[in-house]
């Protein structure tokens, strides 16, 4: 009998189109409980979701049979689909994302991390902070196309 062995866990980081402010107090906690059931529904675990007006982390553990761009489609389709619905509002993530490794001995950090978000952009911009990333990570990258 075959067996496959993972532990694949993501730390995934995208926007609202144009940065905007889109996530009012008042949506947030449904917002992000919501992208938890998506991740879920595609057999995935969040083990937490969190951030600012601007944009949202997502720290998720995911199965091999899943590629990460498909999970990140479905997650930015059908949230931006349902706060459009439930709220009425406008509503749009950014066009890409960040996608980054975690190894388990770093969850704990990465959880901390994003449950600060809150607290962490009162000294920094996303747009920062997701350069730092970008840097830290070795990412080459080009600032023009970086906040489509």
């Amino acid at each position: 009998m075959a067996h496959t062995a993972s532990n694949l866990v993501l730390h995934v980081i995208f926007s609202t189109k144009a940065r905007q402010a889109f996530i009012a107090p008042e949506i947030r906690a449904d917002l992000f409980a919501y992208l938890g059931g998506i991740v879920r529904e595609m057999h995935g675990t969040a083990l937490i979701i969190n951030g600012a007006a601007d944009h949202v982390h997502m720290l998720i553990r995911i199965r091999p049979t899943h590629a990460v761009a498909e999970i990140v489609r479905v997650v930015k389709t059908n949230s931006s689909r349902w706060v459009r619905g439930k709220w009425k509002k406008q509503f749009a993530w950014q066009t890409g994302y960040g996608v980054f490794s975690v190894s388990e001995s770093s969850v704990p950090a990465v959880s901390r991390y994003i449950a600060e978000q809150e607290s962490h952009h009162k000294k920094q911009s996303f747009q920062e902070e997701y350069v730092a990333f970008l840097k830290e990570n070795k990412i080459a990258y080009d600032e023009r196309y970086i906040w489509d």
